[in-house]
């Protein structure tokens, strides 16, 4: 990957006097997501006879903390399963948490109403991470983009087709490809078709659910690189959703390290690589392919990851974890700082 180097913003503890003159465009308080299934025939039949099963459920996010301010870029990684996705669609107002609250702009978005809630709905949008699934491959591409004009009534109708086709070129492609269908063009291109899709209704905040995920290595660090171009043009602040490290560490302002619906670690991008913390964080650093490594043995972590339907007791990640301890297995570990903008949540450095 030849992504341009990225130049990181000021720490968490040095935008503390930027933060107190206006709120984060994003603040997470105990958010929280469980999914709990409908009962099956089996239980159904259970329950009638006297045994009623309790339904199954899934622990997707549990009780997150989580501030994002004007500008900046944060990158939230883990393992498939931790529940990335599902905390970017409540930060995007897709899905509604059990509990918890998401602020935008310090307001509760679950009580916007009116103009307000519109701010909210476009103010926030999302790119997904599989561009022909987010994409109507019955529509060409003008039809798509224009569609969301017509809907919030954000242009004149004899200016929509001037808008699409700027969006177009804010994204690095000829406004021709919008006489295409989704199937008529590559991957790459779909990608850049979402992010223009989201740039037409105006937004201040970015959810990237694995943005580049599903496209190939050449052509992953020109659309991180668009990323931050655009970043650079319009202030956009970015939610940036990974499984890569390698990929978040180009364009990230601060990681926070997500682990079976929790933040165990959150800290400056070059405070996370190069001092991280949390022995999950360090696990999933010394996964990552390095040419100095050629010669080590790939040592993946150990055990698979819990299910979200039954999360160990005290620290979730103490079954895997090489410096699990007595109270691991027994107390949940807090978030708490242990350097200037690094907080971690282990045991091992708190006392």
């Amino acid at each position: 990957m030849s992504a341009r180097p990225h130049t990181e913003t000021p720490d968490a503890g040095q935008r503390s006097g930027a933060a107190s003159a206006a709120p984060a465009v994003i603040t997470l308080k105990g958010l929280t997501k469980h999914f709990s299934s409908k009962p099956d025939l089996a239980q159904r039949l259970l329950s009638l006879a006297g045994r009623p099963a309790a339904p199954a459920t899934v622990h997707a996010v549990n009780g997150v903390d989580l501030d994002i301010e004007r500008g900046e870029v944060v990158g939230l990684v883990g393992e498939s399963g931790c529940g990335k996705s599902t905390l970017g669609r409540m930060v995007a107002g897709l899905i509604k948490p059990t509990r918890g609250n998401v602020l935008f702009n310090g307001q509760d978005t679950a009580g916007l109403r009116g103009s307000q809630l519109r701010d909210y709905t476009l103010g926030v949008q999302m790119i997904f991470q599989d561009p022909q699934a987010s994409l109507n491959p019955k529509q060409k591409v003008q039809q798509i983009l224009a569609e969301a004009l017509r809907v919030h009534q954000l242009a004149p109708r004899a200016q929509i087709s001037s808008r699409v086709e700027h969006a177009l070129r804010e994204v690095g492609l000829d406004p021709e490809y919008g006489k295409r269908l989704p199937h008529q063009i590559s991957g790459g291109q779909r990608q850049r078709i979402g992010i223009a899709r989201a740039l037409l209704v105006q937004p201040r905040f970015l959810v990237c659910d694995e943005p580049v995920a599903a496209l190939d290595v050449s052509i992953q660090a020109q659309v991180i690189n668009l990323f931050m171009d655009l970043r650079d043009r319009h202030g956009f602040t970015y939610l940036f959703i990974s499984h890569d490290l390698g990929v978040v560490r180009h364009i990230s302002d601060r990681v926070a390290i997500m682990y079976l619906g929790k933040v165990v670690e959150i800290a400056p991008t070059r405070q996370i690589y190069e001092h991280a913390a949390h022995p999950y964080t360090q696990a999933l650093l010394a996964e990552m392919p390095h040419v100095q490594r050629r010669k080590r043995a790939f040592i993946p972590i150990k055990g698979e990851i819990p299910s979200p339907l039954a999360p160990p007791p005290g620290c979730t990640f103490h079954p895997r974890c090489p410096h699990a301890m007595d109270i691991c297995r027994r107390q949940t570990p807090e978030l708490r700082r242990i350097a200037p903008g690094h907080e971690a949540a282990c045991h091992l450095h708190q006392s």
